[in-house]
């Protein structure tokens, strides 16, 4: 065996060495050095939403978006982190992956007005108001006392043209918060037509 030869053996076996024991300092890694390490995308989904909270507040939605899809990606079946994609996606004028975030944190969290809300809101952006309203009456249905829901409603009910039942949504609001001002301005925009 030649001295080139036995050189290469050897670095060889120091290099798979040197890759054993970097394996196992991942392996053996504790939590605790994994939060305290900022480069490392291996946190938690809560540090990771954490992240992409703080991300989102200084305005790098794609910053954002990349650290809630991974967190995602190891808390599967969050509705609030689905939620988080769905309204980052709406941001970011992806429509229909925005629903179909919120539509998955629906399954997840049947009972969430505010994901029917925001889907209801999508569908009335890209006009298809049939399934807007069908998502702002499930809203309503679990949470009668939301009066941005029914204002929500009265509004894609004036898009739709039927200004009577937009008028009696906006009195809805009304009743539950008397001081919503943008429910009493959009009645009065409703009398000024008739």
């Amino acid at each position: 065996m030649s001295l080139f030869q036995i050189l290469m053996i050897a670095m060889a076996a120091f290099f798979s060495f040197k890759v054993y024991s970097h394996i196992q300092t991942l392996e053996d890694k504790s939590p605790n050095e994994d939060e305290n390490n900022k480069g490392s995308a291996s946190y938690d989904p809560q540090m990771l939403v954490k992240r992409a909270d703080e991300a989102f507040v200084k305005g790098d939605l794609k910053q954002a978006f990349f650290l809630l899809d991974e967190a995602n990606v190891k808390d599967q079946n969050n509705a609030d982190i689905l939620g988080k994609l769905g309204f980052i996606s709406a941001k970011e004028g992806h429509i229909n992956e925005a629903i179909s975030y919120y539509q998955e944190a629906l399954h997840v969290d049947q009972k969430n007005d505010i994901f029917h809300n925001a889907i209801a809101s999508l569908y009335r952006k890209i006009k298809e108001y049939d399934k807007a309203q069908e998502h702002y009456k499930q809203a309503l249905a679990i949470d009668p006392n939301y009066a941005i829901s029914y204002f929500n409603y009265a509004n894609l009910l004036v898009d739709m043209q039927q200004y009577i039942e937009a008028k009696e949504m906006y009195e809805k609001a009304l009743h539950v918060d008397p001081n919503f001002t943008e429910a009493k301005e959009e009645i009065e925009k409703i009398r000024d037509r008739f």
